[in-house]
């Protein structure tokens, strides 16, 4: 031992391993996985431990894979966009997430850690990587996570039954008590329904108020006297279980009945309870609540405290309820105006909540109610309930009512029942009439009179903002789809269908966008973008762009240079940066295609005969981005006669609630689904198919056809709508077939007819079947051929079908029937040349 600088002991000249250690067995073995590549992400070196983490050969992967390619498809898009970006800007990245597709096509959680070298001119030379299996960690996460959960669950009961507590002791009405408790089982305790019984002193019986859909026990009025078990729970005031099918067939066969018919398991039935003030040791039942499971379930000592405890709050509650009768009603009132203008504000459109009121009103105040609206030229109404008043009566009170703008509450003499008819007025002037009626057993419309009049009001200015809305979300519609591409190219050699569907619920335009043009005769450019932001900003960005890449586009410039002359364009565009463009150029002369895409999701290609397939080729960054720095890409493929491909935004599959492979997965199912189906309607039905009309984020599509196919197959539904799409693209392949005109009227009305006879005889009773149509074309003549597998009907003698079968046999040279397993119609017409 030696002495250190300090007159210690230097020990570490002892601390010695008895080996010397191995740099090079160091790095190749290292608990963790190095990778070393260049700047585009080509692999370049890689160490022992991920090789055998991943089944990959060095050979596999040095010069010839970048690390992107080794990511899921979802994780691909995540590092062009996030990681490759923020590895640029400052130089490293930490503990990324990441699923790795081994060599055997399984994933590989990972961890990744990357240093970006640079050379001495600050260029990037080199990206060092650190990759930690995270499978165990993941494995580590779940086991927490399962622990998370089942406490979650018992602070979630908690919190319910507290939530409860609340609502019972704001709840005003005997019925609110029992809406509110018969929500509590569900949440608290996972209970598949209840029901609540409350106590009617006057007719001595439970009624039932409440109660969830599919319950094993029946929401009827029970007698208290009567020997069921909900008069018995009621009489004795116990809380009671029946914990099995068994038990309740030995004590009560009536609920054994209802328990075998809904497949319930066990059923809890709970008093609810108050003392009396005159009596306070003393316990009085107001009611019952029962709910069940469909599992056996047997209930932890917590949670029977914590169902004694509802039944104790619930009874506190109706026997508030009960004292205060006249306060409750006037509370009620004043509630239903505040959650009538609350419900009324979640709908923004003016038909919606006309109707949503008169939805309210009936019959929490009235057992008719209708609003008539003087909008538009007819006027709009929307009603609830029934029976009506006299019409002419009731037309002569409205007509008062909007001439001077009073009320008018009418006695029973008039109407047979107190009938209400009072002015919607808004801003000064009368938009409109709420009328409505009263029933025997409910307050007379003068005794609410003050009531009425409040919630007119209040209807008035909710209707006036709703017709607000819909005028100005009108001029912002308006003003966006003119900013979007007008009239598309028209050419034999392809065709083009767009889709745009704007977000449900928002006024502002958005920055989603399409593009067709040709650039010469024989090259056609397609485009979608997406500006980010929303806006007026967004969408005169959005016209700015669509207008840059018009006049940057040339037989020329290519794909990639045009990237990159918007990415020029976009520094002095600061409101373009970061928008995300898909951008193709086809020859129409020899059907090739070349594409690129700038931080935009992949083109969807659909070739005759094989799958859709993405093309995630030609990739970078979005434009004006740190990683659109380096030189575009571009690359070419070449297309077949008859493919599709589709062109779309994010707001077509990425969701929040699932990862967005599952979103590419569904769009290319449902692409596939509709490899068949004619070009017209079909951008519009994918969207119908994926998105639906609840959508919060623009959704644009194009989908462009490319060639003539030299034989037609389509597959339609049994739907008359499909007959006009089917119409349209088959005259567009039969004028690409220089068909004439004569010939090609001829055959687009057989086949309409021949089709709507399919529709109509053969799947008159199946709405879901299916008609094929197969068409071909040769110099002398073209044939078309129909075929459904439903089951024939004969038509009425005269009816319109058999002069449609006579009309097909006068514009077509030959028609033949074949009835084997459906109805087969095969058709030709001889072209108008080989008639000559």
């Amino acid at each position: 031992m030696t002495e250190n600088g300090g007159g210690g002991p230097d020990v570490t000249q002892d601390l010695r391993v008895p080996w010397e250690e191995d740099p090079g067995d160091l790095y190749e073995h290292a608990p963790c996985g190095y990778l070393t590549t260049l700047p585009d992400g080509t692999i370049v070196k890689v160490n022992e431990t991920f090789l055998a983490w991943t089944g990959y050969t060095r050979g596999d992967l040095i010069g010839q894979r970048r690390f992107r390619d080794l990511l899921s498809a979802g994780d691909k898009i995540y590092h062009e966009t996030h990681y490759a970006p923020l590895l640029s800007m400052q130089n490293d990245v930490h503990e990324v997430a990441f699923d790795l597709m081994r060599a055997d096509g399984e994933r590989l959680p990972i961890l990744v850690n990357s240093t970006l070298g640079r050379d001495p001119n600050g260029m990037p030379r080199v990206i060092r990587t650190t990759i930690f299996n995270a499978s165990e960690r993941r494995g580590y996460e779940k086991e927490l996570l399962a622990a998370r959960r089942a406490a979650e669950a018992s602070e979630r009961r908690v919190r319910v039954l507290q939530q409860i507590v609340a609502d019972l002791a704001a709840a005003p009405t005997g019925a609110e008590v029992a809406d509110a408790v018969v929500r509590a089982p569900g949440p608290a305790f996972g209970a598949a329904s209840a029901t609540v019984w409350l106590a009617d002193p006057d007719r001595d019986q439970l009624a039932a108020v409440a109660g969830t859909e599919s319950t094993a026990l029946s929401g009827d009025d029970i007698p208290r006297g009567s020997s069921r078990v909900i008069a018995e729970v009621a009489r004795r005031g116990d809380l009671h279980v029946v914990g099995s099918l068994e038990e309740a067939r030995e004590h009560f066969p009536e609920l054994a009945t209802t328990m075998r018919r809904t497949g319930r398991a066990t059923v809890v039935l709970l008093p609810l309870t108050a003392a009396p003030a005159t009596d306070p040791a003393a316990v009085e039942v107001l009611g019952v609540l029962g709910f069940d499971f469909a599992e056996p379930r047997e209930l932890t000592d917590s949670e029977l405290r914590m169902v004694r405890l509802l039944g104790h709050q619930a009874g506190q509650a109706l026997d508030r309820a009960r004292l205060y009768d006249d306060a409750r009603r006037r509370e009620t009132r004043a509630i239903f105006l505040a959650g009538t203008t609350r419900a009324l504000e979640v709908e923004p459109r003016l038909m919606p909540r006309a109707r949503m009121l008169v939805d309210r009103i009936v019959p929490e105040v009235a057992e008719w109610a209708a609003v008539r609206l003087q909008v538009g030229p007819a006027g709009l109404v929307a009603e609830a309930g029934g029976p009506a008043p006299d019409p002419e009566r009731l037309a002569e009170r409205i007509a008062q009512v909007l001439l001077d703008g009073e009320a008018q509450l009418t006695d029973g003499k008039e109407f047979d029942a107190e009938c209400a008819v009072l002015p919607l007025v808004a801003n000064g002037r009368a938009l409109g009439t709420l009328a409505l009626r009263t029933g025997p057993d409910r307050r007379t419309a003068a005794a609410e009179a003050l009531f009425l009049r409040d919630l007119a009001d209040r209807a008035g200015l909710a209707l006036e903002n709703a017709r607000l809305y819909e005028q100005e979300r009108a001029i912002a519609r308006t003003l966006q789809r003119s900013l979007l591409a007008g009239d598309l190219p028209s050419d034999p050699r392809f065709a083009v269908e767009t889709h745009y569907r704007a977000a449900a619920h928002d006024l502002e335009v958005g920055g989603d966008w399409f593009d067709a043009f040709l650039i010469t005769p024989d090259k056609l450019a397609v485009v979608v973008g997406d500006v980010v932001g929303r806006g007026i900003d967004a969408a005169t960005t959005m016209g700015q762009l669509r207008s840059a890449i018009r006049a940057l586009a040339s037989a020329e410039a290519g794909p990639a240079r045009l990237l990159e002359r918007l990415d020029r364009f976009v520094e002095r565009v600061e409101s373009a940066r970061m928008a995300t463009v898909a951008y193709a150029e086809v020859d129409l002369s020899s059907n090739e295609m070349v594409y690129a895409c700038a931080g935009h999701l992949p083109p969807l290609l659909a070739e005759p005969g094989g799958p859709p397939r993405y093309l995630l080729d030609a990739r970078s960054g979005a434009l004006g981005s740190r990683a659109a720095r380096q030189a575009r890409i571009e690359h070419r493929t070449q297309l077949v006669a008859g493919s599709r491909l589709l062109l779309y935004t994010d707001g077509l599959i990425e969701r929040r609630n699932r990862r967005i492979d599952a979103g590419f997965e569904l769009l290319a199912r449902t692409y596939a689904g509709k490899r068949d189906s004619p070009l017209p309607g079909l951008t519009t039905s994918i969207a119908d198919l994926l998105v639906g009309k609840e959508h919060a984020d623009d959704v644009c599509l194009l989908c462009l056809a490319l060639g003539t196919e030299q034989r037609l197959e389509r597959m339609i539904g049994a739907d008359p709508v499909q007959i006009a799409l089917l119409r349209k693209d088959l005259r567009g392949w039969l004028v690409a077939h220089a068909v004439d005109d004569e010939s090609t009227q001829a055959v687009l009305l057989a086949c309409s007819e021949a089709v709507a006879n399919a529709i109509e005889h053969g799947y008159r009773d199946n709405p879901l079947g299916q008609v094929e149509v197969v068409a071909t074309v040769s110099p002398e003549a073209v044939s078309v051929r129909i075929t459904d597998r439903g089951v024939w009907t004969s038509p009425e003698p005269g009816g319109a079908r058999g002069r449609g079968l006579q009309l097909i046999r006068q514009v077509m040279d030959q028609v033949a029937f074949d009835h084997d397993g459906g109805t087969t119609v095969t058709m030709r017409r001889i072209r108008r040349e080989a008639r000559r």
